[in-house]
């Protein structure tokens, strides 16, 4: 994998639509103007947020199926699929084959179907906190893979994160469930590569969250054949998950990391850690203790300090 420039990322969207769009935010040089810019970065911070939110219903909708965790993941993965599939055809956007596009639908499938397995196998607030140890995989990656030393506002934000998680799984690891809690960070190393996707040389995000879940559903969807329970509720269950909590969600993924950076992507995303249990919590009684809350006041900390600490830099820079 080589280092790509933002240009050339940019052209891998291929389609007409987002050609005009460039051509509008650049300037007469062929950069962004600094307002076309700012306002580029707020939309994909706020949609790195809106993705943020479809993510969190995830926890809450695969404890009230009962189902396996593979049959889960590969039917609501059919069915976030024909969502993606159908934004693709709505955007004309050609799907790439290219060996990066592969290893994205890869990255896709596996944090997918990992995070499906640890949220059975232990707590939704376990399953989704250590999944996201993906900013500190992004942060190793980016360095290693692309010569990228990360800042120390970086450092400090995901040391941040990071310790506001860490009181997340001390509430919940004396469950003894180590299985997933092996798979949730399983999933963490997995989802750092999803938010990479326009990171790689000859990548294209759509395309490999497309062909990953395409994957998954036709390999893992026969699952569920060896269920027994198809009421209205579950299966309502399902199509929400597939076309909200993963189809739309990936949809403004895919927004969002075209106009952030991983990094900042990853800790915008930190809001899921905090509502996917909270939400699990009311509805289906897993409780949060008062580590866990701490840690939610402790993320928002993070990113707030991050977001912050980037505008000032950016105001001392002009």
């Amino acid at each position: 994998m080589g280092k790509t420039t933002g240009a050339k990322r940019e052209g891998h969207h291929g389609s007409g639509c987002n050609d005009m769009n460039l051509a509008r935010s650049t300037g007469k040089d062929g950069s962004p103007s600094d307002g076309d810019s700012e306002r580029l970065k707020k939309k994909g911070t706020l949609a790195m947020l809106a993705a943020s939110l479809c993510f969190s219903t995830g926890g809450v909708l695969i404890k009230l199926i009962p189902w396996g965790p593979l049959a889960i993941n590969g039917v609501r993965n059919l069915i976030a699929a024909c969502v993606i599939g159908i934004y693709m055809a709505v955007l004309r956007h050609r799907i790439r084959l290219a060996p990066a596009v592969w290893l994205g639908a890869l990255c896709m499938a596996g944090v997918t179907t990992a995070f499906t397995m640890a949220t059975k196998l232990t707590t939704a607030g376990n399953a989704i906190v250590l999944q996201y140890t993906a900013p500190v995989w992004i942060l190793l990656f980016m360095a290693m893979f692309y010569g990228r030393k990360p800042g120390r506002h970086e450092i400090a934000s995901v040391a941040i994160v990071l310790a506001g998680i860490f009181c997340f799984v001390c509430d919940s690891l004396s469950t003894g469930r180590y299985l997933g809690d092996l798979l949730g960070l399983l999933s963490g190393l997995f989802y750092a590569g999803v938010f990479m996707l326009n990171q790689f040389e000859g990548g294209d995000a759509l395309s490999s969250m497309f062909l990953g879940q395409l994957s998954c559903g036709i390999l893992l969807s026969p699952f569920a054949f060896m269920e027994t329970d198809f009421s209205p509720k579950v299966m309502a269950a399902v199509f929400i998950l597939g076309a909200v909590q993963v189809g739309m969600a990936y949809i403004f993924f895919s927004i969002g990391t075209r106009h952030t950076g991983p990094i900042t992507a990853a800790i915008i995303n930190a809001v899921e850690p905090i509502l996917n249990p909270v939400l699990v919590a009311v509805f289906y009684g897993e409780g949060l203790g008062i580590f866990s809350l701490a840690g939610a006041m402790i993320v928002i900390g993070g990113i707030l300090f991050y977001n912050l600490s980037g505008r000032v830099r950016s105001g001392v820079s002009q």
